[in-house]
């Protein structure tokens, strides 16, 4: 006959042993899962991220190559000279692209970062003869955005799309009425007569003024030229062409500064006749636009930073 104790050891036995057991495949389920979860969380902050610069990935065959340029044209902005030209140089680099759209949507900016598209548009072009170079507009493609289309090859636009805008400007304030008003004294102190050009806080002075003027049209004179050198005689010139002035997508075909109708899809599909597009548009990851946004925000919070005034395409 058996040991009554011995047998509720044994059974006490098997119970914690079940029980170990039970928690080691809690602990190995619990493991798998947050392993699982990581993986996920890690892919989608891949994705989110931009980690993938190429929103459509590659295709087996030939391709249209599209680079957007949405917004505003400047060094540190969604549409900067290093990302556009980045996107163009991958898309030629490609063996499978047959042709390039930029995709405009673009008010203006900054005359230096148009500058440098245009001419790395113009060297990719004689690098790959082969591979064509289209503009298609958008809403808008005025000033900055416009010295970019005129170094492709041919530029698509809708009926209602604003087109031009072929001038430049420099704008500020002058805030000398309301200190008056205020009982409010500047004081600037400068080494160098012209260190305070412009001040908003001074009043104008003629000889400054006439030397920002003459830098404009200085500009303005590279605008043109630039113009003219990617347009050649499609251009119908008149005296309004470079005086700033917009138009609509149809009649700007009319004047020469555009070519004819077409949506993406249409001219990957009519003109470029690859039909399967791929985006080549360079995308900011989560700590590139953080630290833009941090930086966006340190210039707001000091007031000298904002101090400075820029030349712009608008």
């Amino acid at each position: 006959m058996s040991d009554p104790d011995n047998w509720e050891r044994k059974t006490l036995e098997k119970l914690a042993f079940s029980a170990l057991q039970e928690q080691r495949r809690a602990r190995q389920w619990g493991i798998l899962f947050k392993v699982l979860t990581f993986s996920y969380l890690f892919i989608l902050l891949f994705l989110f991220t931009g980690w993938f610069n190429h929103g459509d990935g590659p295709v087996g065959g030939k391709h249209t190559a599209l680079i957007e340029m949405h917004g505003v044209i400047a060094s540190h902005g969604e549409v900067s000279a290093e990302k556009v030209i980045g996107g163009l140089q991958d898309a030629f680099k490609d063996k499978n692209t047959k042709g390039v759209i930029l995709r405009i949507n673009s008010p203006g900016g900054s005359p230096v970062q148009a500058g440098y598209i245009y001419d790395e548009i113009k060297r990719l072009r004689a690098l790959y003869p082969a591979i064509p170079v289209y503009a298609v507009v958008e809403d808008i493609c005025a000033s900055g955005g416009y010295y970019v289309a005129a170094a492709a090859d041919r530029i698509y636009v809708d009926k209602a799309s604003i087109v031009g805008s072929i001038g430049v400007l420099m704008d500020g304030f002058g805030f000398t009425g309301t200190m008056d008003k205020l009982g409010v004294e500047r004081r600037l102190l400068t080494a160098g007569e012209n260190k305070g050009f412009l001040d908003p806080f001074s009043p104008v002075s003629a000889k400054q003024k006439e030397f920002a003027q003459g830098m404009l049209k200085e500009i303005h004179q590279q605008f043109i030229q630039a113009v003219r050198q990617g347009r050649g005689k499609r251009l119908k010139e008149t005296p309004e062409m470079f005086s700033g002035l917009f138009w609509s997508g149809e009649t700007s075909i009319a004047m020469g500064l555009s070519d004819a109708l077409g949506s993406t899809e249409y001219v990957a599909r009519e003109v470029i006749k690859a039909e399967d597009i791929v985006d080549f548009t360079l995308q900011e990851g989560f700590a590139e636009r953080f630290a833009k946004r941090f930086g966006a925000a340190m210039m707001s919070a000091n007031p000298l930073a904002q101090a400075g005034a820029g030349v712009t395409l608008k």
